[in-house]
């Protein structure tokens, strides 16, 4: 990545969502402007833009990141994954199906965020306990659903796919 001066922009090349793409950053962008005003992905939702609710959370090299409080010049080379990735090529993937069909979801404006941490946790052990589901929840504010619906389904994503399908419809 090449040093730049304020107001001059740098390119910056991400691999976002398995694609590889660039485009110019001035030094002070943030990513979550990165990716929705340059590369066009605007499942990305900016909330408070103080890393507090969570909806601007995107997967940085697969970790949960606020997109709101990393600048896009921190993202040069490495792998960007959003909402718009995260659906298999058939539609939408487990969890997305989950959301859907345990009602976890009524604005949908804090959904990506929640969706993408949530992803995390489940390929990091796809036997995710309720209270750890609530952890990562916790970083998350969403005003609609209450929250219940979110572990339900997030609880129901895991067991279907580990293939434990009557667990997935609790």
């Amino acid at each position: 990545m090449k040093r730049s001066a304020a107001g001059e922009q740098t390119l910056v090349a991400v691999v976002l969502n398995g694609v590889r793409r660039s485009a110019r950053a001035e030094p002070r962008m943030l990513l979550s402007d990165f990716i929705r005003q340059r590369l066009g992905a605007t499942g990305t939702h900016v909330g408070c833009e103080h890393g507090v609710c969570g909806a601007c959370t995107v997967r940085l090299d697969g970790v949960p990141v606020r997109a709101c409080l990393t600048l896009a010049l921190q993202a040069d080379g490495r792998r960007i994954d959003t909402i718009e990735g995260l659906a298999g090529p058939g539609g939408m993937g487990a969890l997305q199906l989950a959301f859907r069909r345990h009602h976890a979801l009524q604005c949908g404006f804090c959904t990506p965020g929640i969706l993408m941490s949530m992803s995390e946790l489940i390929e990091r052990g796809p036997r995710p306990t309720e209270d750890e589901v609530r952890e990562v929840l916790a970083g998350h504010l969403c005003r609609c659903t209450g929250y219940t619906p979110i572990v339900r389904a997030v609880l129901a994503a895991a067991a279907a796919m580990r293939g434990d399908e009557e667990s997935a419809d609790a």
